[in-house]
């Protein structure tokens, strides 16, 4: 068995539903401290972040992941229990292989074989830890770099272990991210009777043509880099359950994923324009979950290039698809910060799994990076 499969079992063996850590980054730490990183905790209410860094000079490459898992869904429905780590039909399947305890363990065994071949490496080497991104993201990453910032800690490079791939490993590098802004929205109406409608105000007919201004939008035409910006609407409840009740209350949740064509206070200002234009009583929640970010060609996503042609034999793709990231807090601070991991076919998903000849791959892939960043020619 490979150091890098042994580790993600011990991994997975660990129950780290967000916000829980169960204890991965005290397994990853005993192993880095060894090789003279020194481990820093920076926890922040119910989270566990951990900052391990080796050397002290600059330039600064920094490993970033999570170790807390999202939850299983229902067991009975994974063919092996998810906390206990299977191999079948060449893949390893648990919660967390893919998303993202397979990276982890190859950032690791990466750094182990690296230190071995050049332990007088240019820079410094960090590993970053958090337990709370698959959560609400508010004690983790975020909190740290405030903290790194502070003591004008900076990082230069940053790679971020999310699932990039998606029909062979490094196939696919993310080179930026679209922000994310959320809103929950309460239009006030009048209850009452259906039998006496002039008596109450509707406010499900009266948010109903507003809803559909909001979804017809066209918010930008994206760019190079980014798709078109998109709302969607993801929760709305009113009423009280009763045929016979007018609702006095309706609230909605949407979703903005937004490209560098947009900016928060231009995205508030659009729609409150269309909510105000029909005349309805409401209040507007906002809450910022992520800026959008690219990262130009540079260094970084030379040397990540680079090593997947190394290491692979063929070219990736640049691309600023999917979700948000820890990488955005990471970015405006003004390092160079890619996303590169496993297959992100089977994340989240009952049966979560990483193919095992994958697993190695990415572990080669994390060492030729650090060779092509940090050790002169």
């Amino acid at each position: 068995m490979s150091d890098t499969l042994s580790l993600l079992e011990n991994l997975i063996r660990r129950a780290s539903v967000t916000p829980e850590d169960a204890g991965c980054q005290d397994l990853l730490a005993a192993r880095l401290t060894k090789l003279d990183f020194r481990a820093e905790q920076l926890n922040f209410a119910d989270t566990q972040n951990i900052w391990l860094r080796r050397g002290q000079q600059a330039p600064l490459f920094v490993f970033l992941g999570h170790t807390d898992v999202v939850p299983t869904g229902p067991v009975a429905a994974w063919q092996s229990p998810p906390f206990e780590p299977h191999i079948r039909d060449n893949r390893l399947y648990g919660r967390g292989a893919a998303d993202m305890k397979g990276s982890i363990a190859a950032f690791v065994t990466a750094v182990e074989r690296f230190l071995v071949r050049y332990p007088a490496h240019q820079g410094s080497i960090a590993v970053l830890l958090t337990s709370d991104e698959e959560g609400i993201a508010t004690h983790g990453v975020v909190k740290v770099v405030e903290v790194l910032e502070q003591r004008q800690e900076k990082i230069d490079w940053c790679l971020v272990g999310e699932p990039s791939s998606t029909e062979k490993i490094g196939d696919v590098i993310r080179v930026g991210r679209r922000g994310s802004l959320c809103a929950k929205l309460t239009v006030q109406g009048i209850q009452g009777h259906v039998a006496y409608p002039e008596l109450a105000e509707n406010p499900i007919h009266r948010f109903a043509p507003a809803l559909t201004e909001l979804c017809q939008e066209v918010w930008d035409q994206g760019n190079a880099f980014f798709p078109a910006s998109s709302l969607q609407v993801s929760n709305i409840t009113a009423g009280t359950g009763a045929e016979n009740i007018i609702p006095g209350q309706l609230e909605a949740q949407f979703n903005l994923r937004f490209s560098t064509e947009l900016n928060e206070a231009l995205i508030k200002s659009r729609t409150q324009a269309i909510l105000d234009k029909y005349g309805f009583k409401y209040n507007l929640e906002w809450r910022l979950s992520g800026q959008p970010f690219l990262t130009a060609p540079g260094e970084l996503t030379s040397a990540a290039h680079a090593a997947i042609q190394s290491v692979c034999g063929y070219e990736t793709l640049d691309d600023t698809g999917g979700g948000t990231s820890d990488g955005r807090f990471i970015a405006p601070t003004g390092a160079q910060v890619i996303e590169l991991g496993p297959l992100n076919a089977s994340i989240h998903k009952v049966n979560e799994h990483i193919g095992l000849d994958e697993l190695e791959t990415l572990s080669r892939i994390y060492e030729q990076l650090l060779i092509n960043l940090l050790v002169r020619a």
